[in-house]
C-alpha cells in the first residue's frame, strides 16, 4: 500500500508549478517572445561556447560524484565511461522529473545492479551522492554569504526581513562554513557519527571527503557558469552574485518538488536579479532559457537514447546469460541520508 507522502509530494510539486507560474506570468506578461528570441540571438558565440563548456564541467563533476561513491564502496571494476553515462542519465532524468533522490536512485539501481552491485550498495551510493551535492550547496552558499552578506537583500520584500538582514546572512554563512569544517574535522579525526534528531552524519575516509570538497562545488560552479556566460556583459553582474542567486533559485526549485523546478527557478532568479528595464529582463529570460536548454532539455533527450541503448544491451545480456562480476561488501553507512530507507524504496519500486 502506498504511503500518503507518495501522493502528497507530487501534489506539492504541482501546486508549486501553478503558484509560481501565476506569479511568473505577472512578472513576464509585458514581455514579447520576439524580444526574448532577439536577446538569445544577441548572445555572442564565444559566450555560448563558454556556457557549453560550463555544462560539460558540471556533468563531469556529477560523474565524479558517482566515482567517489564507488570508491567509498571499494568498487573499482566499473569503467569511467559506464559511470559517466550512468551519472549523466541519472541527473538528466531526475533534474527534469523532480524528486531527484529517488528518481535518480531507480536509474542507478538498474545500471549498477547490472554490474553486480546489490540494492544495499546502490542505496549507499545514492546517499553519498546526495550528501555530496548538499555539501557543495552548503559550502558555496556559506562562502557567498560571508563574502557578500548583502546578497539576500535582493529579495527584500519577498522574504521576511530577518532573512534579508546582512547581519543575519553573515551569521548563517558562518554557520554553514562551520558545518563543513565539522565534517572535515570529523573525517580527519575519525569522530563517531553525529546525531541531530533523525539526522545522522557519518564521516567517510579523508580521501573520500577531500574529493567531495572539490567535486561538489565544481558542479555548482559549472551550472551557475551557464547562466553567467549567457548574460550580457553590459549588465555588469559579477559571478559571485550570479552564483548566489543561482544557489538560492536551484535550492528552492528542488525543495518545491516541481518537475525540473519549473516556474520556481525562473521566478526566484528573475526576482533576485533586480531588473531595471525591459532589455535587461529579456536578457535574463534568455539566459535562463539557455540554462534550461544546455543543463536540462538537451541532456534529457540524450539520456532517453542512452536508456534505450542500455535496456537493449541488458536484454541481449539476459539472452546470452552473461554473469555479473563479484564486488566487495558495501560499507553499512553513508553520510546524510538513511541508506536503509533508500534500499527499502529501491526494492519496493524497482519492478
Amino acid at each position: 500500500m502506498k504511503k500518503i507522502s507518495e501522493f502528497i509530494w507530487p501534489l506539492v510539486g504541482l501546486a508549486a508549478v501553478v503558484v509560481s507560474g501565476y506569479f511568473l506570468y505577472q512578472e513576464l506578461k509585458s514581455t514579447s517572445l520576439s524580444a526574448i528570441w532577439g536577446a538569445i540571438l544577441a548572445i555572442p558565440p564565444h559566450r555560448i561556447l563558454l556556457a557549453l563548456v560550463s555544462t560539460l564541467v558540471a556533468y563531469a563533476a556529477l560523474a565524479w560524484y558517482d566515482r567517489i561513491a564507488l570508491l567509498h564502496l571499494g568498487v573499482r571494476h566499473i569503467s569511467w565511461l559506464f559511470v559517466s553515462l550512468c551519472s549523466f542519465t541519472t541527473y538528466a532524468l531526475s533534474h527534469n522529473i523532480g524528486a531527484s533522490v529517488f528518481s535518480g536512485a531507480l536509474v542507478r539501481y538498474r545500471a549498477y545492479t547490472a554490474k553486480g552491485l546489490s540494492a544495499a550498495q546502490v542505496a549507499v551510493l545514492v546517499a553519498l551522492c546526495s550528501f555530496t551535492f548538499f555539501l557543495g550547496t552548503v559550502s558555496l552558499g556559506g562562502l557567498t554569504l560571508v563574502l557578500d552578506p548583502h546578497l539576500l537583500s535582493r529579495l527584500e520584500g519577498k522574504l521576511p526581513a530577518v532573512f534579508t538582514d546582512p547581519k543575519t546572512a553573515l551569521v548563517v554563512g558562518i554557520g554553514m562554513l562551520a558545518f563543513v569544517a565539522l565534517y572535515v574535522a570529523g573525517s580527519v579525526l575519525r569522530l563517531p557519527p553525529l546525531h541531530i534528531r533523525a539526522f545522522k552524519l557519518e564521516y567517510p575516509r579523508p580521501g573520500i571527503m577531500g574529493r567531495q570538497l572539490i567535486a561538489a562545488p565544481l558542479e555548482l560552479l559549472g551550472a551557475a557558469g551557464i547562466i553567467y556566460f549567457a548574460l550580457p556583459e553590459s549588465m555588469g553582474v559579477d559571478f559571485l552574485t550570479v552564483l548566489a542567486i543561482f544557489l538560492a533559485s536551484f535550492s528552492l526549485a528542488l525543495a518545491s518538488h516541481a518537475p525540473g523546478g519549473l516556474g520556481v527557478f525562473e521566478l526566484v532568479f528573475i526576482t533576485a536579479m533586480q531588473i531595471t528595464d525591459a532589455a535587461q529582463k529579456d536578457a535574463v529570460i534568455a539566459a535562463v532559457i539557455v540554462f534550461r536548454v544546455f543543463y536540462l532539455w538537451l541532456p534529457l533527450l540524450a539520456s532517453i537514447v542512452i536508456v534505450l541503448m542500455f535496456e537493449r544491451s541488458r536484454l541481449a545480456a539476459a539472452v546470452g546469460r552473461n554473469e555479473t562480476p563479484a564486488v566487495p561488501e558495501p560499507p553499512v553507512t553513508a553520510p546524510g541520508l538513511d541508506a536503509h530507507e533508500i534500499e527499502h524504496k529501491l526494492k519496493e519500486k524497482a519492478v
